[in-house]
C-alpha cells in the first residue's frame, strides 16, 4: 500500500473574495463633486455569473448606473461608476473586518478616470489600490 498523502489547501484571498451585497436596483450615496447626488445600479461590469443569479457589486467594482437625484445636467443620464463604500461588514486578510455607514460610488469616465476632483469621505484601501485614480483624488483611505 502506498502512502496517503494529505493534500494542503491553501487560500489565497482575490478580489472576489470581498462579499458583493448591492445587486442591480440599489441606490448608492455619490462621494465626488460631479453634481449627481443619488445613483442607481443598472449594470455590474465584468461580473460572472450562472443561470438566474441576479448581478451584485461589492467594493472597487465598476457599475453602469443612472443618477436619480442631482443637477438638471446630469440628472437621467447613464454613467459608469467605481464602489468606494458598503454598509455590508466584509473581512480583510489580516482578520479585520471592515464596515461603513453608507453605500457610495464616485462617477468615472469609460476609460477609467475620475470625473470629478475630490472624493468626500473614506474610500476603502480595496477600491484605492484598484483603482489609481480613486486613490490619488481620495482624502481619507481605509
Amino acid at each position: 500500500m502506498g502512502k496517503v498523502r494529505k493534500k494542503l489547501k491553501v487560500h489565497i484571498k482575490t478580489k472576489n473574495d470581498i462579499t458583493r451585497t448591492l445587486s442591480v436596483g440599489a441606490r448608492l450615496k455619490c462621494a465626488d463633486n460631479t453634481g449627481a447626488r443619488t445613483l442607481q445600479i443598472l449594470a455590474v461590469k465584468g461580473f460572472k455569473g450562472t443561470k438566474r443569479r441576479s448581478l451584485s457589486a461589492g467594493i472597487g467594482d465598476m457599475v453602469i448606473c443612472s443618477v436619480t437625484e442631482g443637477s438638471p445636467d446630469i440628472k437621467k443620464t447613464v454613467v459608469p461608476a467605481v464602489v468606494i463604500r458598503q454598509r455590508k461588514e466584509y473581512r480583510r486578510p489580516t482578520g479585520e473586518r471592515i464596515k461603513f455607514s453608507d453605500n457610495a460610488a464616485v462617477v468615472m469616465t469609460p476609460e477609467g478616470s475620475l470625473k470629478g476632483t475630490e472624493i468626500r469621505g473614506p474610500v476603502a484601501r480595496e477600491a484605492a489600490q484598484r483603482w489609481s485614480s480613486v486613490s490619488s483624488a481620495a482624502k481619507i483611505v481605509i
